[in-house]
């Protein structure tokens, strides 16, 4: 049992030093922009990004030799999370600039949504290095609640209250069945820690039925976090009638978030029962990577289509979580960060030709951007392409990895199912290619959105881009991450 020491909570402080700042900072920012007019309101925006920035030099300047225990054994660094909260910390600023302009020409620029995402990031961060069942729920929570907040964001808009209502009820339901799960794994394996509830799985445990049991509450609420069908019923509606600039939050760090809750739970606390779980998420994942690539053919809302893809995504994801393999689990964390960073800059494509009075949300109102942006209609294709799984991107190799991961443990027919799928999922990615450059512009108005967003976006693109030409930089850090 742990024993309460100066220097022992001394050292777990220092290790949650990026948590703390980043929370310190979100109050003082909350109270700087009490002061602040309307015509000011970007200096929350300013701040609100150079926090997250500094955090994140933070989070890389701590060293991190193995796995570190801190607070009580409530708080855990480790590789994987100081990469992780890394990639969260610098998705959340690119969020940021992304939406800065988009708020101000809707007459919401607002300092709350700045503070919302700061405290959804902590909490995000708090998972991401959660060593025990109730850090981990209340990480969870804290992110929640302000992703809820977020989605109703533009006080006028009925839909986007619409979509919190529906994302509040149905997040609410999910956030309470984890918890029922968490109360049978405890009541089990008799331990909060998630290296209790390992070796009591290790330890002769694994194949209970009460575990099990709990197990299956646990899936259901990973499933709703990430995604997956079926317990994806809330995606589409809450990324179609979210305002775009909290859509694409919703769409990367949430995600982030989500997959290190599936690691902390499935991969550490309960690998002695992975015969177990692993089963359930081959459901998870057939379905997600099925309905996800079929229904967005049918989608003509881009935010839906791209919805749905994230669906399809999540399941070539829970392909990696499911094999149990080193390999497997180092190929879906390459595949989400991959993911998240494409993601962002598919929404952000969005957000510079919305305007306003008009949301740039339908896949028509890409029609001839070649004419219109040479520029950034290449920029958008290599995001298509990317997502479609084509070489040379990122997203081919992503494919691979997982495909190869399946493969490595006897599961041919999920590689080949996996495969077909991503042919057809290739089909709505590459329509959008065809509108850009074969269709004539409908809209010809002047692209907007600043320097600093023209400039962020370009370089996400074609990071997408140079992290398909040599991949290997990524993995390595994934390989490092998850030995």
């Amino acid at each position: 049992m742990n024993t309460f020491s100066v220097d022992s909570f001394t050292a777990g402080l220092v290790l949650a030093r990026p948590e703390m700042f980043v929370g310190l900072c979100a109050c003082t920012i909350l109270l700087i922009d009490l002061l602040l007019v309307d015509a000011q309101r970007y200096w929350t925006g300013v701040l609100s990004v150079a926090t997250l920035l500094v955090a994140a030099l933070f989070v890389v300047v701590q060293p991190v030799p193995s796995r570190m225990l801190a607070l009580g054994g409530l708080f855990e660094l480790d590789p994987m999370a100081q990469v992780l909260k890394v990639v969260t910390l610098v998705t959340v600023a690119v969020v940021f600039i992304y939406s800065t302009d988009y708020l101000r020409r809707r007459s919401i620029l607002k300092g709350e949504y700045y503070v919302l995402g700061l405290f959804a990031t902590l909490g995000a961060m708090v998972l991401i290095s959660a060593a025990n069942l109730i850090t981990l729920y209340l990480g969870l929570e804290l992110m929640s609640l302000c992703l809820y907040a977020m989605v109703a964001f533009d006080r006028e808009s009925a839909i986007a209250a619409e979509s919190a209502i529906k994302y509040f009820v149905l997040g609410s339901m999910a956030s309470g069945t984890l918890l029922y799960g968490m109360s049978i794994v405890y009541g089990v394996t008799g331990s909060l820690q998630l290296d209790g509830i390992a070796a009591a799985a290790h330890g002769g445990i694994g194949q209970n039925l009460g575990l099990i049991f709990g197990i299956a509450f646990l899936i259901v609420g990973i499933g709703f976090k990430l995604g997956a069908v079926p317990f994806h019923m809330w995606i589409p509606d809450v990324y179609e009638g979210s305002p775009t600039s909290v859509t694409v939050f919703i769409g990367t760090a949430s995600k982030l978030a989500a997959f290190a809750l599936a690691m902390r739970l499935l991969t550490e606390g309960l690998a002695g029962s992975q015969a177990d779980w692993s089963q359930m998420l081959v459901v998870l994942a057939v379905l997600s990577i099925a309905i996800g690539n079929v229904v967005a053919v049918a989608q003509t809302n881009l935010k839906r289509m791209l919805a749905y893809s994230t669906i399809s995504h999540v399941g070539y994801i829970l392909l990696g979580i499911l094999s149990g393999t080193a390999q497997g689990y180092q190929a879906a964390m390459f595949y989400m960060v991959s993911y998240v960073i494409v993601s962002s800059g598919a929404f952000g494509m969005i957000l510079l030709l919305a305007r306003k009075g008009f949301e740039a949300d339908q896949i028509v109102d890409f029609k001839g951007l070649n004419a219109r942006s040479p520029w950034f209609a290449g920029m958008m294709a290599i995001l298509m392409f990317s997502l479609a799984g084509l070489p040379p991107f990122v997203g081919f190799w992503a494919k691979l990895g997982v495909v190869q991961a399946v493969l490595d443990v006897g599961f041919t027919w999920l590689a080949v199912l996996a495969v077909l799928f991503s042919v057809v999922g290739a089909f709505f990615y590459l329509r959008i290619v065809k509108l850009m450059y074969f269709d004539d512009p409908t809209d010809s108005s002047v692209i907007g959105g600043g320097v600093l967003m023209r400039m962020v976006l370009s370089v996400n693109a074609l990071l997408v881009f140079a992290l398909g030409i040599a991949p290997a930089g990524l993995i390595s850090l994934c390989q490092r991450a998850l030995p």
